[in-house]
């Protein structure tokens, strides 16, 4: 989150413990797979931080 906010990149925060529903559809995007955090760019979903992927994704290098 802190990456994002530095590079004035806006995103929404779905807090899966404080919000269970959110937990289905983090495993939606997943197939199932728990685990954050997850990052959607562009109908792409990111499993963990890849500060390089996320980087080329949005196109901030």
């Amino acid at each position: 989150m802190r990456f994002l906010a530095d590079q004035g990149v806006p995103f929404d925060v779905k807090d899966v413990v404080a919000h269970p529903e959110y937990l289905e559809e983090l495993l939606a995007l997943t197939n199932g797979a728990p685990g954050t955090p997850v990052i959607v760019i562009n109908d792409i979903v990111y499993r963990g931080f890849d500060r390089g992927k996320i980087t080329r994704a949005l196109n901030l290098g």
